[in-house]
């Protein structure tokens, strides 16, 4: 910390000097032509063509992260948003001046350079600069080690550190733009229409999640940040909008994991006239196009394992995914003490799990997520974890639900949404009980306002929610859901 601190003060010392120059060290802005991309491949271009006309002067603006002096001449790398490039110093095009200014730089700055590009001897795209500014005085070293910081808890803590140390996490955060986009043309061309849709609810629901609480001082109300757009999606359905989506920050009072953190970003879509059929197809088309969009290819490495992405993808029941891979079939178990009994044949700890409904899901989470690598639709779920799905024809048990899962994760979950009002509300009455009896926090709750714009006529509809994060994850090959949020949650320290 002494060694930071002193470190601090010189740059403070020298930040003195530059002002006692006349410089503003912060100045209100600066006049860039061109990016270092755009720099470099405007000067390849004039190589190409071999005209005999002067290549133009331009001005690039970055971090300095290396700087090499030589005597009368210094090679330093500026970074900006689109790379690097080296810019030359040298004492005769700055001035003497100009060029003792250069000792008052360090690691970190950010300057603006102006002069001609050419090639050094040893081929490297050069900028020789005629002209220097500085545009920002860093006060505080980068981490010794910024061409690579690995302390984790630093990289998520500080991000923007993270940003200027491991370029690699800028790609990952630029492929995710372009995801976003991808899935909004994706929709945008099949009619779909992108709305936005309340973050504070009366009510929670939507989702099997415990939600976060708040309070609005002028209403003199507690109300709860979503868990999920689904409620209020399906009343734009019953008004009309027959195709919709939003895309947006979903809160949940979980747990962290590499797989989940507190707030999130969910797709949800839902489409007039479709089933959970309908969604499948429009799933498998929607990752393979974002695939080829950002990747140009459906082919992606994850783990090891090279994923497919490409339709058609195996479609196989939850009761035969469960079946194959521990041996239990639940649709043989349909009272919870039966269940539990056959998973504690198996060597399962089952004590803290209520519900037959949460047994079935801890079967889920246990044998078919952690082992479904290539990308599978599994459907047909339990209506106890499915209170917002439609009946399976034929069946008092199962409803027609999905959900897609690859490289160990789930990615995405549909239904055939249930329409039918009175039933609805019998579903809610139901997770009531089950609430009631055993202290379940993350249950369905009664939605009054949702049962009513019910009640005026929802067409068959299919629903879809993508965790956004976890198909980031997936196309970026990143094993952990911080590794793709700009800001993931952290304790306070």
């Amino acid at each position: 910390m002494a060694r930071i601190d002193n470190i601090v003060k010189q740059r403070q010392e020298k930040l003195q000097r530059i002002r006692q120059r006349g410089i503003d060290p912060y100045p209100h802005r600066y006049h860039r032509t061109h990016s270092a991309k755009e720099a470099i491949a405007l000067f390849q271009r004039w190589e190409a063509a071999r005209e005999n006309a002067p290549f133009t002067e331009v001005s690039l603006a970055g971090r300095i992260v290396a700087s090499r002096p030589m005597g009368k001449a210094t090679f330093m790398d500026i970074r900006d948003g689109s790379g690097k490039i080296q810019v030359y110093f040298k004492s005769d095009s700055l001035g003497e001046e100009g060029y003792e200014l250069l000792r008052e730089l360090d690691i970190g700055d950010i300057i603006g350079v102006r002069g001609r590009v050419f090639r050094t001897r040893s081929g490297e795209v050069t900028l020789s600069a005629s002209h220097l500014s500085i545009l920002s005085k860093s006060l505080q070293p980068l981490p010794e080690k910024w061409h690579g910081l690995a302390d984790v808890e630093k990289r998520y803590r500080q991000r923007y550190l993270d940003l200027i140390s491991n370029e690699e996490v800028g790609r990952i955060f630029a492929l995710r733009s372009r995801v976003m986009a991808a899935i909004r043309r994706f929709l945008d061309e099949r009619g779909f229409v992108e709305v936005e849709t309340p973050v504070l609810h009366h009510t929670a629901g939507g989702a099997l999640a415990r939600p976060f609480t708040t309070y609005h001082q002028a209403l003199d109300q507690e109300l709860y940040l979503r868990i999920a757009t689904e409620l209020h999606l399906k009343r734009l359905i019953v008004g009309g909008l027959d195709k919709v989506y939003e895309i947006g920050r979903i809160f949940r009072n979980e747990g962290i994991s590499t797989k989940h953190n507190p707030e999130f970003t969910m797709l949800e879509s839902y489409e007039a006239y479709a089933d959970y059929q309908d969604v499948m197809n429009m799933v498998e088309e929607m990752v393979s196009f974002i695939a080829e969009e950002v990747l140009h290819t459906t082919k992606v490495s994850f783990g090891g394992d090279t994923l497919d992405l490409s339709p058609p993808w195996p479609r196989m029941t939850l009761r035969d995914a469960i079946t194959d891979k521990c041996g239990i079939d639940f649709e043989q178990h349909l009272d919870e003490d039966s269940l539990r009994r056959q998973m504690e044949a198996i060597g399962m700890d089952v004590v803290e799990v209520k519900g037959r409904g949460k047994l079935i899901d801890k079967l889920i989470s246990t044998f078919v997520e952690p082992n479904t690598i290539q990308p599978t639709f599994v459907m047909d779920y339990p209506i106890e974890i499915s209170p917002l799905a439609k009946r399976k024809p034929g069946s008092e048990s199962l409803v027609e639900r999905f959900e897609a899962f690859a490289g160990g994760m789930e990615i995405a979950n549909a239904f055939t949404e249930l329409n039918d009002p009175l039933e609805q509300r019998e579903r809610f009455k139901d997770q009531e009980r089950l609430r009631a009896l055993i202290g379940d926090e993350e249950t369905e709750r009664m939605d009054e306002d949702f049962l009513l714009a019910l009640e005026h006529g929802m067409p068959p509809t299919g629903g879809l929610g993508v965790g956004i994060d976890r198909l980031v994850m997936l196309l970026t090959d990143q094993h952990s859901i911080r590794e793709v949020i700009l800001f993931p949650q952290l304790r306070t320290r």
